[in-house]
């Protein structure tokens, strides 16, 4: 994860621009999902740095915004495993899909960075772009993903979950604000 996180930090920005805000790391036993609240609207875009893997199966990283399970999200995919490529788009969604399959394989774990812009805009709809990829021990999925959340409320929480799986131990979610 340090690397992907420097990648993302030069892409992004300058290092010092970013602010760590939160971090949760996943006890023993997993849990069903991770949540930042009472997220401070000072900053110009949030980043959340994840490494994650399920207890179960595969599943994608999900994201829903301000406790919102409305069905207006819309998502858009594309991702590659060395072999073949997929794409999906979908609207009227409960949530924005947020990274690559996570695999239930002891010690296999997924990285993703998922940017939401202009997250304290009071006027514009929120955007989100995820960046994420998984190896499963010999074979992986890369994964592009971009979403929106078509409301004009300030983000003030977000609530990451697997499909209806359990985030394994672990798993380490770190949340940063953006000057």
């Amino acid at each position: 994860m340090p690397i992907l996180g420097i990648m993302a930090s030069a892409i992004s920005g300058n290092l010092s621009s970013y602010e760590s805000i939160s971090t949760v790391t996943v006890g023993s036993g997993g849990q069903a999902s991770v949540s930042f609240t009472s997220i401070p609207t000072s900053y110009k875009h949030l980043q959340v740095r994840y490494f994650a893997r399920n207890t179960a199966s595969t599943g994608r990283m999900r994201l829903q915004m301000n406790g919102n399970t409305g069905s207006n999200y819309s998502t858009h995919l594309l991702n590659g495993d060395g072999t073949s490529v997929a794409a999906f788009a979908g609207a009227s969604l409960v949530q924005i899909s947020a990274g690559s399959l996570l695999t239930g394989t002891a010690n296999v774990f997924s990285a993703g960075i998922v940017d939401i812009l202009d997250y304290a805009n009071t006027t514009t709809n929120k955007t989100v772009r995820v960046l994420s990829g998984s190896d499963y021990n010999g074979s992986g999925e890369f994964a592009f993903t971009s979403g929106a959340l078509l409301s004009t409320s300030a983000v003030t929480s977000l609530l990451f979950y697997i499909d209806s799986l359990t985030i394994a131990q672990y798993s380490s979610f770190a949340l940063y604000g953006i000057k």
